[in-house]
């Protein structure tokens, strides 16, 4: 029963904070692809002027 517990403990863990980090950083990807296309919309009002 402790060997379960024990392999729970390590294997869990890092699969539950690979899986917060990733989805953390899914959203700061969305804002950067954001951020990255109103920068080139800006980019084309420059070139038109």
């Amino acid at each position: 029963m402790d060997e379960i517990f024990s392999q729970i403990a390590n294997l869990g863990f890092p699969i539950v904070v690979s899986i917060y980090l990733l989805v953390r950083i899914e959203a700061k990807l969305d804002n950067l692809t954001v951020s990255i296309t109103e920068l080139s919309k800006a980019i084309e009002n420059i070139k038109r002027v």
